[in-house]
């Protein structure tokens, strides 16, 4: 079994975005960055802040990104209830977008 970083990257990422284990996982980073005792201690001027900012980095992306898909899924759900029906006879609005793919023939 190899270790790698991006295979530890791969399960934080996969595991925040389940449900079911989200805020233990944002608890525990945060729980370990405020922690003095990690992998390098922040006592040692340098490295001891280096695994601290890619951690904190990490969580911040990840929960911006779910903050980000979340705000979509909203949106689309509420553009998707008040669209109107295209088969509608009673709808005043007339406009609809195609789009299409064009390809030159020669």
């Amino acid at each position: 079994m190899s270790f790698s970083i991006q295979s530890l990257y791969t399960w934080y990422r996969n595991t925040i975005r389940n449900p079911k284990y989200r805020w233990w996982i944002i608890a525990g980073t945060l729980a370990y960055v405020l922690s003095p005792f990690d992998i390098s201690p922040d006592f040692i001027p340098i490295a001891g802040q280096i695994d601290d900012i890619a951690i904190v980095t990490l969580l911040v992306a990840e929960v911006s990104q779910m903050a980000v898909e979340f705000i979509k899924l909203r949106r689309g759900k509420k553009d998707v209830a008040v669209a109107p029906d295209i088969n509608d006879k009673d709808s005043t609005t007339t406009d609809t977008t195609v789009d299409v793919d064009a390809v030159s023939v020669k």
